[in-house]
């Protein structure tokens, strides 16, 4: 059997090779290999494609095939099931293709490769060259693959073979009303939508001397013909370069094109596993998220786009450097850290020499652990100012084998240059990682940035507006940057109120804190091991500062290593994109958005989504915190985001939380205005279930938590001014009901303490005791549900009234809490002396008898609860009891 294939998603260039194929194999079978282009699919509904009998795939047995025609591609990753065969002795392989050759090309036993505009073209070639007939329909089909492949003649990739197939198809009769339907059919409104996305989210960047866009789309069902929307915003945009990636579903589409010689499209492509020519490529993306996606493309641009470097492209920053008095052993572990293997040794922030690791290991290896580096460090060395050029850093890093180069600007150290940067540059290797994760990711370049000053006047505050410019004035006299982050911006752009101020330094957090606070005559507090501190005004406004700073893991739920950083790489360590908003408060550009990782795009899409694939195993209290975010905003999270939490709870790492941290998100779910849908998610993604097996949001539970909800907007509309902590009835509703061993294991979990865990099994079995026992009699008087109740709190008492099943009984609760719970005697203990009556446990009797005669109604005034003790207690004034009363009533 003989069959003709092509690539998946295959477009009309493909489809119309499959047709040319036909009149060079006539015996052979038209099969594609996957789906096709959305436009590809209606021209076989509108036309009369069925005569040439397409097969599917399912309808063959791929065992059969004894020859295979591949047209319009030769990647093995992109012929689908096809791939089982193509390296069989006895299948023979026939190729036709236009495309430049990628790293998992077939090699064929008859091949036809020429760099044309479309791979119809080579056939119309050979079907010329043989003399055989085709029909107008087939000249159709096959013009339509040329128009759509060279974008009508226009793209750069088009040659004169091109024009020449063209011509013969028209003379075979080529229907051009047909092709110019198809080339420039309308849009659907799912297609305007998201071009008009792809418009707003262009963004263009300067990458070493070349203008490139880069636009970001991010929608939930798949949308056909991207290529057609993206040449159509390179068109309107009149863009030279541009990128589109879009996530659909759970995949990310690139699609890329480039009239930029140095601009290779298809070799980008190739990079994330696609393919194309250097004026237009693809590549379909799984497994990672869209943020991780544009992060790879920007460095892959910034390391294969280069025409003039200079030490300030290429260098690495911020630095990692030791202190000149730093032990050996110390200064070993970071460069065992950052998998570095030189780094600048700084004294009084001046470059004062360089150290390697080798160095270090063979100090070490001579038991000199303890000895400072400044003793072993080289100070014979050269640096680089910012615009030095490519020949002086090879000079000094090849010729005089220097192995790291400083780049230095008035004796401060910007950044570094190593071997390994100049060679990414000069052998093209994008796969090559930075000497560190802290450096690579630490540059600043590609904010998306966005004038949001009309939000800020819109949404704060004059005075807030004025303090956050008075913030920005006082950083830039100390030569600082600042800039307000996190959930502030992220509240601004939802229109929220939200005065919880964090603001981010790029310099000394704790210097800035310090000078300011003198400055404005406020206190400062200053925790120097998180380089952070909070500003305490005088109105009790707080405001949160901390240095820009870079964390670490040291092990998956272990609490995270703090160091000094830059602004974005402060940001990337950050929970979720909608968190890493920055707004910069410095003069000159105040009220400007910086937005490095997408958050922007993400809040209007209200989407919760990770900055990469390792979140969750960093930081698993994040699962809960994008439950509670979810739920907070009405937001959701996203596919890949809610796999890798999926993942994380699989993998056990919820179990390596440590009890404070874990109980402090639950803390923070129970604080919410409703928690119950939130820990009904934490149930779906297996997370209560860490707690207790038994813990789980059955009907009983979740009408527990709404009647929870009830008695809680009930308690506050009725006592306005009395707080509540409603967080610990809510937690009462979650631990309820559990078996006793399942409670003891849940407070060592949470590592409870012991008088907190003690009250809380106190309160279920007296709230259970009453429930059932207490309020099932048929009356009580108001001194019982009081001698009931007193010992609550009003937290208890709410859980109680929200657990019982009777109105009778919620309204006997709501009337102490109305009536009885303030109810006090007119006469005290004093009264009581002053009377003559000797001090001891009688007057305990005689204020009971009188606070239950209050309560049940029987005295209303101090001479009633006098006469009703002299009638009680008439003993007490057997002598002088005239005298007595008369003092006592007096008094």
């Amino acid at each position: 059997m003989e069959v003709i294939t092509t690539h998946v998603n295959a477009d009309f260039d493909a489809m119309a090779s499959m047709v040319a194929a036909k009149r060079l194999y006539p015996d052979a079978l038209l099969v594609f290999s996957g789906s096709q282009e959305r436009s590809l699919r209606e021209f076989f509904i509108k036309s009369t494609l069925y005569l040439y009998n397409f097969r599917r795939l399912r309808d063959i047995d791929i065992e059969d095939v004894s020859r295979l025609i591949l047209v319009d591609t030769r990647q093995i990753s992109r012929i689908a099931k096809f791939e089982q065969i193509v390296n069989r002795r006895e299948v023979e392989v026939h190729i036709y293709d236009h495309h430049p050759d990628s790293p998992d090309d077939i090699s064929g036993d008859h091949e036809v490769v020429r760099p044309v505009g479309a791979t119809v073209t080579i056939l119309t070639q050979l079907i010329r060259e043989r003399g055989i007939e085709i029909t107008p329909e087939e000249a159709t089909v096959m013009s339509l693959g040329i128009f759509e492949d060279t974008g009508s003649f226009t793209f750069n990739s088009t040659t004169a073979e091109d024009f020449e197939a063209a011509a013969y198809l028209r003379r075979a009769g080529a229907d051009l009303n047909v092709v110019s339907d198809m080339v420039t059919q309308e849009l659907t409104a799912e297609q305007v939508s998201l071009l008009n996305e792809l418009l707003l989210s262009a963004q263009n960047f300067n990458v070493n001397g070349i203008e490139i866009c880069i636009a970001t789309v991010s929608v939930d069902n798949y949308v056909g013909d991207l290529a057609l929307l993206v040449h159509k915003l390179k068109d309107i945009n009149n863009l030279d370069v541009v990128f589109a990636l879009a996530r659909m579903e759970d995949r990310i589409y690139l699609v890329a094109r480039s009239r930029m010689p140095h601009v290779n499209a298809g070799a980008i492509a190739r990079e994330f596993g696609g393919g194309g020519h250097a004026t237009a490529a693809s590549a379909t993306i799984r497994n990672l998220t869209l943020i991780q996606v544009e992060e790879r493309l920007r460095e892959i641009l910034s390391s294969t786009v280069k025409i003039f470097p200079t030490a300030e492209e290429l260098m690495s920053s911020p630095v990692v450097f030791a202190h000149v008095n730093m032990p050996i052993h110390e200064a070993e572990q970071i460069m065992v850290r950052y998998n570095i293997n030189s780094m600048p040794v700084l004294e009084g922030g001046e470059l004062v020499g360089l150290i390697t690791r080798q160095v270090l290991e063979k100090a070490i290896y001579h038991k000199l652990e303890g000895q400072a580096v400044g003793e072993f460090m080289s100070s014979d060395f050269s640096v680089v100012g910012t615009d030095a050029g490519l020949l002086e850093i090879q000079t000094y890093l090849v010729e005089h084998q220097q192995r790291i180069l400083p780049v230095v600007e008035d004796n401060r150290v910007l950044g570094v240059i190593t071997r390994k940067d100049l060679l990414n540059f000069l052998v093209n290797d994008q796969d090559a990682e930075r000497d560190a994760r802290f450096q690579e990711m630490g540059s600043s370049r590609w904010p998306k940035r966005k004038n949001i000053s009309g939000i800020v006047k819109e949404q704060l505050d004059s005075s807030i507006i004025h303090l956050l410019k008075d913030l920005g004035d006082s950083a830039r006299a100390m030569g600082f940057k600042a800039y307000a982050i996190g959930g502030f911006v992220r509240d601004l752009l939802l229109r929220r109120a939200n005065l919880d101020m964090d603001i981010v330094i790029e310099g000394d957090g704790i210097e800035f804190a310090k000078a300011y606070a003198e400055k404005r005559g406020i206190r400062a507090r200053c925790h120097k091991k998180f380089n952070t501190a909070v500003l305490v005004f005088s109105d009790g406004l707080k405001v949160d500062v901390a240095s820009a700073r870079f964390e670490y893991y040291q092990h998956p739920g272990a609490l995270p290593v703090v160091e000094a950083s830059s602004l974005r790489m402060d940001l990337y360590r950050r929970d979720f994109t909608i968190n890493t908003l920055a707004l910069s408060i410095n003069p000159g550009d105040f009220g400007h958005l910086i937005d490095f990782f997408g958050g922007q795009r993400d809040i209007k899409e209200k989407t919760i989504r990770v900055l990469h694939n390792l979140s969750f195993v960093e930081d698993p209290t994040r699962i809960m915190r994008a439950i509670r975010f979810e739920q907070r905003f009405g937001f959701r999270i996203g596919k890949q985001t809610a796999n890798l939490m999926r993942g994380a709870v699989k993998m056990g790492l919820v179990h390596k939380l440590g009890g404070k941290r874990f109980f402090h998100e639950i803390q923070l779910i129970l604080m919410e205005e409703n928690p119950l849908p939130a820990l009904q998610r934490m149930t779906e993604y297996g997370v209560l279930s860490v707690l207790s097996s038994n813990l789980q949001f059955d009907k009983k539970r979740r009408d527990l938590f709404i009647a929870i909800g009830k008695v809680i907007s009930w308690y506050r509309l009725s006592f306005l001014d009395e707080p509540l902590e409603t967080w610990r009835i809510y937690a009462l509703g979650l631990f309820c009901d559990l078996p006793g061993h399942d409670l003891d294991n849940i407070w060592e979990r949470l590592d409870f303490p012991p008088t907190q865990s003690r009250r809380m099994v106190w309160t279920f079995r007296r709230v259970d005791k009453l429930l059932k026992g207490f309020f099932q009699l048929p009356d009580h008087r108001p001194s019982d549900v009081y001698r009931a109740l007193q010992e609550f709190s009003p937290e208890e008492i709410l859980f109680m009234m929200a657990k019982a099943a009777s109105e009778k009984v919620r309204r006997a609760i709501s009337h102490y809490l109305h009536r009885y719970r303030n109810v006090r005697t007119e006469l005290r203990g004093r009264d009581l002396k002053a009377m003559g009556i000797p001090p001891g446990p009688i007057y305990r009797t005689i204020l009971e008898e009188l606070l239950n005669a209050q309560l049940n109604g029987e005295v209303k005034s101090r001479q009633d609860e006098l006469a009703l003790l002299f009638r009680s207690h008439p003993e007490l004034f057997k002598q002088e009891a005239g005298g007595q009363q008369k003092g006592a009533t007096g008094s």
